[in-house]
């Protein structure tokens, strides 16, 4: 059996971090979501993908290749335009010539999740989840066949979420015709008498919305088991819980590490930093003397400035940030589909920006890429890329 991938969208509720890239390869765990996608196809013993790609679909294709060093073999299919899922998927019609799977790629799944799909046709797997106002929901009939799929509803229709994931037939490609969302085409499907299963998902299924998402779902991605320590640690460097360090990196003489962390390939480390718990950082970054870094995602080439404390928050590559950063996890107010919430977060900082000494970031602060930032600043709100602050 094919898995056709929907991997072309942008992902707009998540700029700054889709400016450059689309959704699908934003970073958790130090790998992009999309990845995540693969390997849960493989493990259910699928090897046969085609991905829909469009929006910075380089940045996909270069990563993926022909998918030979993940176990798979991948096929391209376009969408020149995103104009919704139907479309999407009807770009792959003439990859399928029998029953496939069709799956997001902007959603963290694992095996056991694809494996719900497998058995039956015309099935639609869903996950029971709290606050399902930002997604589709299936409202069921007493037979457990889906009778309607209700898109972000105003009130409670079901805990029912539509993951997306769908065992299908070609079929389906006679009913798209100019219809754009792919929701509408199976709501007409089933008035016309098809019958459509629900199937519960008992496996992970963890869905990036919003920037203040990324920390939580990133938490996720580093429920790995052990110990991995690739780089040099220097003498005094305390290393607690599930730890991986890749090659050459330098964990300086003072440091304190807390698992779950993951560090990537050459970066340096200290001294005297404390890292953990929750934390992704990349390829090639240097967190300087006396900072701390918890529940964060930090990409690569990143420099944080010695006397630095970061929570809750997330900072994109190539960003460069002077001594004494704060950007600490706490109550804010943000913007959630035009009506304002109140949560908990940090500070989200795309990619390319330069921050002076001393600046502080108050939760809930959205900073584009390319943005630059004078010592002893206070920033708050969002920040449109290129921005100034003098």
């Amino acid at each position: 059996m094919k898995a056709v991938v929907l991997a072309a969208g942008e992902g707009q509720r998540l700029r700054p971090f889709t400016a450059g890239k689309p959704k699908v390869m934003i970073r958790v765990g130090n790998r992009p979501v999309l990845q995540y996608v693969v390997d849960a196809l493989r493990n259910a013993g699928i090897h046969d993908i085609v991905m829909v790609v469009g929006y910075r679909k380089d940045r996909v294709m270069s990563y993926f290749g022909d998918g030979k060093k993940f176990g798979v073999k991948i096929e391209y299919a376009f969408q020149e335009q995103q104009l919704g899922t139907a479309h999407a998927l009807r770009q792959a019609e003439g990859f399928v010539d029998g029953e496939f799977l069709l799956v997001p790629g902007d959603n963290i799944i694992d095996a056991r999740t694809i494996n719900c799909a497998l058995d039956e046709k015309n099935s639609i797997v869903y996950k029971v989840i709290e606050g399902v106002s930002k997604y589709g929901v299936l409202r069921l009939r007493g037979d457990g066949t889906v009778s309607e799929i209700v898109e972000k509803p105003s009130e409670t229709v079901s805990y029912l979420a539509n993951t997306g994931v769908y065992h299908l037939d070609p079929s389906i490609f006679n009913h798209i015709l100019n219809e754009r969302d792919l929701t509408a085409v199976i709501n007409s499907m089933i008035e016309e008498g098809v019958v459509f299963r629900a199937v519960e998902s008992r496996g992970v299924w963890l869905d990036i919305v919003y920037p203040w998402d990324i920390p939580v779902v990133n938490e996720y991605a580093l429920t790995f088991k052990g110990r991995k320590i690739s780089g040099k640690v220097e003498s005094g460097v305390t290393i607690v819980g599930d730890v991986i360090v890749e090659k050459g990196c330098v964990l300086r003489g003072g440091s304190y590490i807390k698992g779950p962390v993951i560090i990537g390939e050459n970066c340096e480390i200290g001294p005297n930093a404390v890292i953990g718990p929750g934390v992704s950082i990349g390829n090639n970054t240097k967190i300087e003397p006396f900072s701390v870094i918890e529940n964060s995602v930090i990409g690569d080439n990143v420099i944080v400035g010695s006397g630095s404390r970061i929570g809750g928050s997330v900072v994109d590559s190539g960003t460069r940030i002077m001594p004494g950063f704060t950007a600490v996890k706490d109550a804010a107010s943000v913007e959630v589909d035009g009506a304002v919430t109140r949560i908990e977060t940090g500070v989200f900082m795309g990619e390319r920006c330069r921050v002076g000494a001393k600046v502080t970031a108050m939760p809930g602060t959205v900073v584009g890429n390319d943005v630059e930032v004078a010592p002893l600043k206070i920033l708050s709100g969002k920040l449109p890329d290129k921005s100034r602050v003098l």
